[in-house]
């Protein structure tokens, strides 16, 4: 028994003078050079092998991609920057099918940084309107004149002067276009790497911690290919976007999965199992391919003990998914006014503020929705008084429903008004307002959310047609609150609204 004790003591004890401890306090690794080998790479000969596999891999099977295409054939490295820095703000959040469609029209529009900079913030928020986290075009633009202005039209070369120096440019987006632009070795460290770091090297612990942040740049400042630095960083994402994704990986067709410890531990914990219902004796000795700090719960970068190992979720189990915050919940109230006339009737437009949600595009009239729909109504009064001059036919303003917006954090309800003048407008209206057609109303910088709005205008009897279902889309149109609303292209209603 004191040969068991005293081996137990001499076990605990390796740990702590693994984990930097010289006593038995059970305080953890606090930088990222601390942690336990299991989440790093052994040697130089792993690293080089796993990165000759993964650029064999990526050099078959990377997807075709504009901006890919145009990085490749350019040979100026500010226009190249440029092309790579424009498609990796589009990326940020939202899915490379619909940002294909905007980058060629935007390279269309803007193919150097200089045409962008000469542009109008009304111009770049058209072309904009409906990709979402609208703050990232007017910081793209910013970037682009300061280029232009203060840095003499070279974008700088470095990553750490392109986070310094460009608005919107945060440390993953300045590691892209360093790697690919300008064959910077630097990593980069997204979503989609990060799910790939995880799994590869079984690191399950809060995403959110500051050591885990810290550990994943260091893995990928490890990995990166010297000589193919921004073809390994496009890499790696790729292979998190196509191969290693959040749900339903494809592992048997990862090119690294011989380097993955979450493979070895989903084989592991079957082969426990398959123990258990065989009723044969577990194994009790420390297994080489364990994090040794765990066995004590001291690793910071391992699975919590809270956090019991899913075996439906296989290598699914990293990274560990932080919970969620609920949207915020808000409600306004919109009115849609309208100018008389069939064909060539018009609605009137105002800017939202130059910061915040939404900066600069064009809306309905809108209030906060608060207290009793007459308390709702006679806010939204208010403020169409201050943007329209005459009479307004008060007793025809007509509640029509409800549309739900979703943002990032924020989950928006609108309650829809509309509100038809008896007479035409007489002069211009106030600055920051203006009167559209239906055509110049699908032109405009107008967010998704009014488009909503104006499709569920459309539907009313008083409005030009319902608009059918799409078989592509059974969620229903219509008036009512909490209904779903079937979001149609603009050019579709405005085709089914000029139909006799």
């Amino acid at each position: 028994m004191l040969r068991l004790f005293y081996s137990a003591i001499s076990q605990v004890n390796s740990i702590q003078r693994l984990l930097g401890e010289s006593s038995w306090g059970v305080k953890g690794p606090e930088t990222p050079s601390q942690a336990s080998p299991y989440h790093l790479f052994s040697n130089a000969d792993e690293v080089a092998r796993f990165r000759a596999s993964l650029l064999s891999w990526y050099d078959q099977a990377k997807r075709d991609l504009p901006w890919r295409r145009r990085a490749a054939g350019e040979t100026d490295p500010d226009r190249r920057a440029y092309s790579v820095w424009v498609s990796e703000i589009m990326l940020q959040q939202t899915q490379v099918a619909t940002v294909i469609g905007y980058y060629t029209r935007w390279m269309q529009k803007w193919p150097a940084l200089q045409d962008l900079a000469g542009a109008s913030l009304e111009e770049v928020n058209q072309l904009w309107a409906g990709l979402g986290y609208y703050s990232r075009g007017r910081r793209l633009q910013e970037g682009a004149r300061k280029v232009v202005e203060e840095l003499g039209g070279h974008i700088p070369r470095t990553a750490d002067m392109l986070q310094k120096l460009l608005p919107g440019v945060g440390r993953y987006t300045a590691g892209a276009i360093a790697s690919i632009a300008f064959g910077q070795v630097t990593g980069v460290v997204d979503g989609n790497v990060t799910r790939v770091l995880c799994r590869v090297r079984a690191i399950g612990a809060d995403l959110g911690s500051p050591l885990v942040t810290q550990h994943l740049w260091r893995l990928a400042q490890q990995l990166v290919d010297p000589a193919r630095p921004g073809d390994f960083n496009q890499a790696a994402m790729e292979l998190g976007a196509t191969v290693c994704t959040p749900r339903g990986p494809l592992c048997p067709e990862c090119p690294v999965r011989g380097f993955c410890q979450a493979q070895k531990r989903v084989t592991k914990e079957q082969a426990v199992t398959s123990q258990r219902l065989l009723g044969s004796p577990e194994q009790e000795t420390l297994d080489v391919e364990e994090c040794a700090p765990q066995r004590a719960g001291l690793c910071p970068l391992c699975l919590p003990p809270s956090e019991p190992w899913r075996q439906d979720l296989g290598v699914a189990n990293f990274p560990r998914q932080p919970a969620r915050k609920a949207p915020r919940e808000q409600r306004a109230a919109v009115c849609i006014l309208q100018q008389p006339g069939s064909e060539t009737s018009r609605f009137l437009l105002v800017q939202r503020p130059s910061s915040g949600l939404l900066a600069g595009l064009w809306e309905f009239p809108s209030v906060p929705a608060e207290g009793t729909e007459s308390v709702q109504r006679q806010a939204l009064v208010k403020a169409l008084r201050s943007w329209v001059v005459g009479p307004l036919p008060l007793k025809s303003l007509r509640c029509l429903g409800e549309v739900v917006h979703i943002f990032s954090h924020i989950r928006q309800t609108y309650v829809v008004y509309s509100l038809a003048l008896e007479e035409p407008t007489q002069g211009q209206p106030p600055s920051g307002a203006r009167w559209v057609s239906r055509a110049e109303f699908q032109a405009a910088a107008v967010p998704t959310a009014m488009k909503k709005v104006h499709q569920l205008f459309e539907g009313q009897p008083s409005g030009r047609r319902k608009a059918s279902k799409s078989p592509q889309d059974p969620a229903t149109s219509g008036p009512g609150p909490g209904r779903q609303h079937r979001q149609l292209t603009l050019s579709a209603f405005f085709k089914s609204a000029a139909a006799p």
